[in-house]
């Protein structure tokens, strides 16, 4: 079963305001998200794929692809 994370739950995860969430949506910066009948929902399979994405060795090296991998 696919778990959903609601605007909140995902803004109390990253330590940001709700707010940012909504901004990134709108720029299209953020991870993919799901709009039902004007709900949002994060799949976390999304948001874990958004954060590998965006995992970093250092300030200027991001991991290889390869290494994410299990």
């Amino acid at each position: 079963m696919t778990r959903h994370l609601n605007q909140l739950e995902l803004a109390r995860r990253w330590s940001i305001s709700p707010r940012t969430l909504e901004r990134w949506r709108w720029t299209g910066d953020g991870p993919r998200y799901i709009k039902l009948k004007g709900r949002v929902a994060y799949r976390e399979a999304d948001v874990e794929a958004f954060e590998a994405e965006r995992l970093m060795e250092s300030t200027q090296q991001p991991v290889r692809a390869e290494a994410v991998q299990p």
